[in-house]
């Protein structure tokens, strides 16, 4: 039997080809099918199409009537609405496209390495006062007139309804929950997973049992079930005074979900802090609306805002729910602030942009704006405020 050395050449470079080919194909349809389900289970809890039936809508039916009087509520749909209307409602298409471009995003060395972390030390938490700390993402430390309040805390690893999957905490907290001062007031702004971390509101109320916690409309129920004693739930423009300081949510413009069926069930908000000789407001999560300039209109010019400025691309997808850079300039503008921290960048990988692009484009839009980069301060994970707030 004689063998053809050239074919047999030429055939293995063939099945070599069609073997590359088809694992290209199976790890093409891999990643499609792995982007497909991930979608298909993240369309549950965060896509605005889900609609409360069933069980759902009689579990919550006496809750329902409870929030309904509120004038935030809407009453056909059952759902809280801002104003301007649902504007973040995407469709399974919508999500599915920008879940599938987040799995193929290029590569962000700053996922890998995280950013700079001024680690706390102890005497400066027993003795902080009169002053203020990013903690990370949305989550701010601040002590004025011996009243100490912390927002939106989050010191898990995931931003995620799982311990071990989502996105992940990139950048690690300055201290744990077990070290911080003793806390009079914790502010929640709204229920999604990266801004209410179920298991940080457990440990804060096994350490400090006496915390006030103050919330949206809705979200009082789950508090107390994760531990929290003293929770007090308000609308938009209510108040609440707490030694010396009065507490005000706000509107903004956003959303809540947190499963399949509970869209819109409870209210999201910026929050006002206001002493005698001090302000503070929080925004929370927001698109760009006329709410900060109405904010500026009836409570007056904060002394200290916190502005979110990532989590924005792509810029369609996101233009509802977050400000870029650029309009948290503007925010900064229509409240009237005299300082500003940056929040909500460099501590999970939300969206598409690069982790670190969000300060760096601030910093343009601050230079084109004629606003000094000391007012509007980018700090450091676990940074202190240079000066005094008084």
């Amino acid at each position: 039997m004689v063998i053809d050395l050239r074919q047999l050449s030429v055939d293995k470079d063939v099945f070599d080809i069609e073997h590359k080919n088809i694992s290209g194909i199976r790890m093409f349809n891999r990643r499609n099918f792995l982007i497909k389900a991930i979608s298909s289970l993240l369309y549950l809890p965060f896509s605005g199409c889900a609609k409360a039936v069933g069980p759902s809508s009689i579990k919550h039916e006496h809750r329902v009537n409870k929030l309904s009087d509120s004038p935030n509520f809407n009453k056909s749909t059952k759902r809280f609405q801002h104003p301007a209307g649902d504007l973040h409602d995407k469709s399974f298409s919508d999500l599915f496209d920008f879940f599938a471009e987040y799995f193929r995003r290029p590569h962000d060395k700053w996922e890998r390495i995280g950013f700079p972390v001024r680690k706390s030390r102890k005497n400066e938490l027993e003795n902080f006062n009169k002053n203020v700390v990013w903690v990370g993402h949305a989550s701010i430390m601040i002590n004025h007139s011996n009243l100490t309040i912390l927002t939106d805390p989050h010191f898990s690893g995931y931003a995620s309804p799982f311990s071990f999957m989502g996105p992940k905490r990139i950048t690690e907290v300055p201290f744990t929950i077990r070290e911080l001062p003793p806390l009079d007031v914790v502010i929640i702004s709204h229920n999604h997973f990266d801004h209410l971390d179920e298991q940080s509101i457990r440990q804060i109320a096994i350490y400090q049992p006496e915390v006030k916690f103050l919330v949206p409309l809705g979200l009082k129920r789950l508090l107390l079930g994760w531990g929290a004693n003293d929770v007090t739930e308000l609308d938009w423009w209510q108040s609440i005074k707490i030694k010396g300081a009065t507490f005000q949510p706000t509107p903004v413009q956003h959303w809540s979900k947190r499963s399949a069926f509970d869209r819109n069930e409870t209210l999201w908000a910026g929050w006002m802090t206001q002493w005698q000789d001090f302000s503070f407001y929080f925004a929370g999560d927001s698109g760009y609306s006329n709410d900060f300039r109405e904010v500026s209109k009836r409570l007056g010019n904060p002394d200290l805002a916190a502005i979110p400025i990532g989590a924005y691309e792509p810029r369609e997808f996101m233009k509802s729910a977050h400000i870029n850079p650029e309009e948290a300039v503007m925010v900064f503008n229509d409240l009237g602030a005299k300082r500003a921290i940056a929040i909500h960048w460099g501590t999970f990988k939300l969206t598409l942009e690069e982790m670190d692009e969000p300060p760096h484009r601030l910093k343009r839009a601050l230079e084109i704006a004629g606003i000094s980069k000391d007012r509007f301060r980018v700090l450091q994970h676990g940074e202190f405020w240079p000066e005094s707030l008084s």
